[in-house]
């Protein structure tokens, strides 16, 4: 059993792969944290709970006499507002008579053979059995607020998900301000925040600092999880790096506002939360309905950040993708937007198939203004018909021309979005997300739709539907393109107008999960301005997110190595650019660390690119396999090394590897030794391109002297190596 409970001591004690997490219930009926972190055969860790006493500036727990106990410095396992702890609470829920103290006590639980789904949202899966999950029920005795605190945990992974069910079961109104999915408290600060910042074309940054007492976050209040912070934190041990020390991964699966927060006490003690950004969010639950909050995936290792990651990223392969595109070779793809923008006809884009399928493409994507009479970006969102000026004889003659050189067909949409010059708008103004006598702030000369609204959903469905059910469509690009203001809807009362932002994100879902059911062979990929809501919530829909608008290979790496610490590689959308600031070689072996494809115009190709274009797809093919499905190890990080940044990948059966090294910036000495990592040290490893054969030993080891591979601006290399007898 992955479950344990202790019924004399009413202790807890869940185990993954490799972990435990243990709580109790307190004489109180309190839920108290006591351990998370490395297996342990024992569970009564109660004698942790001895916290000293502060006086009467550290209130008594209401209800319970004993000085030894005190909300405001006890482990709780799901904090509550307003009832003697002062820190920062997972939960606050306002009654009807206008206060907001709130105090959960244990009153049951399950043990299911299962792993419940979260309705109308992402969460992990499990098709296999591999799991057990806790339900605890607890109750606010005073106003029958009912919190369900739920715990998955998989028997073939050491990873563990929560989420909260809160249900009103009183006979009067009460409104959620907090509900967090989880809460974590640990009995020390000695750890650094990990998380990843950025912008526009600049996602994904890695960036750490050791906590601090007081409260440190981050969080969107964008409308997504956006380009500025990921819904994702590690707290690691001072010391661990990328192979060694203690590691806890927390990531979101939701695709909006959200915020992860850490406080340190007066006690050098650490709570740390995830889940919905209370900021502009109110929930109103009237009698007998509920509220689910998103699912928080939780990782514990003591290997290092690396194999925190690839922890998370045989996860979200195994339990968190469900398309048949996951465990196959993607297409090579050619995209048609930096190659043309919106200058583009149909007989541009079949001369842009035929160059291409000359090299091995798969597919051209149509990308943006193939619609209405769209010419640039401030017109006709959301009057998804096609623009038979620009594309002469319509989609289905283009498609057939493309598909007769060979290759297969994707469309680009923008389905939550509007502009005010479209038809859509002239008809329901009100469709767009607005607030009363307040004029709408328009980005890129766009508006966003009311996803809250059914009627804006099936009007969207209807018109994406009967394009990609009339026509042979292999593949669409979603994009979302700004974030959201004047956030307001036609169709909700006053008191609920907090509750657009979640409402939004829900309904974003619902419409997602309709088009992938209808048309479940078509690869879907999501974007945003490029990586503006990368995140797990979208990888339930799609494999594979546009991973950054910025396809210079040198920024890329910083953004693909920060998404790696969470996401895996098969997901990031990354292409080849006409970007001359690095070789053509080295943009490839770029590309090669996610989806690969193209972002040109193959016209422009000379003879000798498209030969080694023509190598690169070949290259794809033979290692698609490696890349997705192997093991990855971030080697040199470019935000600590101003040389080069160096990756691997290792198969599951350490048979084979690959590794890559880019320069970034010439140094003043050449001479450079690299170390692999992930071998197995007694397997004899022979270089494709050499033939030399080295033990895994000494490449992990000794290494390998890439001086003469690596030593000019934007140069790189890339090494192949199998086992052999």
């Amino acid at each position: 059993m992955a479950i344990l409970f202790d019924a004399e001591k009413k202790i807890f004690k869940l185990d993954t792969a490799s972990s435990s997490y243990v709580f109790a219930v307190h004489d109180s009926g309190r839920l108290l944290h006591l351990y998370y972190g490395a297996y342990l055969p024992d569970c009564d860790m109660r004698y942790l709970l001895d916290r000293g006493y502060f006086g009467s500036f550290t209130p008594d727990a209401a209800g319970y006499v004993g000085k030894e106990f005190s909300p405001d410095t006890q482990p709780s396992e799901y904090s509550c507002n307003g009832t003697g702890d002062f820190r920062i609470s997972a939960l606050q829920i306002r009654n009807a008579d206008g206060n907001i103290a709130t105090d959960i006590r244990y009153v049951s639980h399950r043990i299911l053979n299962e792993k419940p789904a979260l309705p109308g949202m992402p969460s992990l899966r499990d098709e296999n059995g591999d799991s057990e999950t806790l339900e605890i029920t607890t109750l606010d005795q005073t106003t029958n607020a009912e919190v369900k605190l739920y715990y998955t945990v998989y028997n073939d992974l050491p990873v563990m998900t929560r989420h909260a069910v809160v249900t009103n079961t009183s006979d009067r109104t009460m409104e959620l301000e907090r509900v967090f999915s989880a809460c974590l408290d640990f009995n020390t600060m000695d750890y650094d925040m990990v998380h990843l910042y950025g912008k526009w074309a600049k996602e994904r940054t890695v960036t750490e600092r050791p906590l601090c007492h007081g409260i440190q976050s981050i969080q969107s209040k964008r409308g997504s999880s956006s380009h500025n912070h990921n819904p994702f934190v590690a707290l690691k041990a001072h010391g661990a790096t990328e192979e060694n020390g203690e590691v806890y991964g927390v990531n979101l699966i939701y695709s909006g506002n959200f915020s992860i927060e850490a406080e340190v006490d007066c006690l050098n003690a650490t709570r740390l939360l995830a889940g919905i950004n209370p900021t502009d969010f109110t929930w109103r639950l009237e009698p007998n309905e509920s509220f689910t909050a998103p699912e928080a995936v939780m990782v514990y290792t003591d290997r290092g950040l690396g194999e925190m990651s690839r922890i998370f990223h045989r996860t979200y392969m195994k339990h968190l993708i469900k398309s048949p595109w996951r465990d196959v070779e993607r297409p090579v793809l050619i995209n048609s937007w930096e190659a043309a923008y919106f200058d583009f006809d149909d007989n541009k884009l079949v001369a842009f198939a035929h160059e291409a399928a000359k090299m091995g493409v798969d597919m051209l994507v149509m990308d943006d203004g193939w619609f209405g009479h769209r010419k640039n970006d401030d017109s006709s969102l959301g009057d998804w018909y096609v623009n038979e000026k620009k594309l002469k004889g319509g989609l289905s003659s283009l498609i057939e021309r493309v598909n007769a050189e060979g290759l297969k067909f994707g469309i680009w949409y923008e389905p939550e979005m509007i502009s005010p010059d479209s038809d859509l708008y002239r008809a329901h103004p009100d469709w767009c997300l607005h607030v009363p006598n307040r004029e709408n702030s328009p980005a890129r000369l766009q508006y966003v739709l009311d996803m809250t609204r059914k009627d804006v959903r099936d009007n969207i469905f209807a018109q994406m539907y009967k394009v990609l059910s009339e026509n042979k469509i292999d593949y669409v690009k979603w994009d979302f393109n700004r974030n959201l203001t004047e956030v307001g809807s036609a169709l909700l009362p006053p008191e609920r107008q907090k509750e657009v932002m979640h409402r939004f994100v829900l309904g974003t879902y619902d419409l997602m999960d309709r088009f992938v059911k209808a048309f479940p062979n078509i690869l879907f990929e999501n974007c945003s301005g490029g990586g503006g809501r990368f995140d797990a919530g979208m990888l339930y829909y799609s494999p594979q997110i546009w991973c950054s608008d910025n396809t210079d290979a040198i920024e890329r790496l910083t953004i693909q190595f920060g998404t790696s610490m969470c996401y895996p590689i098969s997901s990031f959308g990354a292409h080849v650019a006409a970007r001359p600031r690095t070789s053509l070689k080295t943009r490839g072996n770029v590309a090669m660390c996610g989806t690969f494809g193209y972002e040109l115009d193959p016209r422009k190709l000379t003879d000798d690119e498209k030969a080694e274009v023509k190598q690169q797809i070949a290259d794809y093919r033979k290692y698609h396999c490696l890349v997705r499905e192997g093991d990855f190890y971030r080697l040199v990080s470019p935000t600590e090394n101003d040389f080069y940044c160096a990756w691997e990948f290792v198969s599951p059966d350490k048979q084979e590897a690959m590794m890559t090294a880019v320069v970034m910036r010439q140094p003043e000495t050449r001479y450079c030794v690299q170390r692999l990592r992930g071998l197995d040290p007694k397997t004899y490893y022979q270089d494709e391109e050499t033939g030399t054969v080295y033990s895994g030993a000494m490449l992990m080891n000794a290494g390998l002297n890439l001086t003469r591979d690596v030593y000019e601006d934007g140069t790189s290399v890339t090494k192949h190596f199998k086992a052999v007898k």
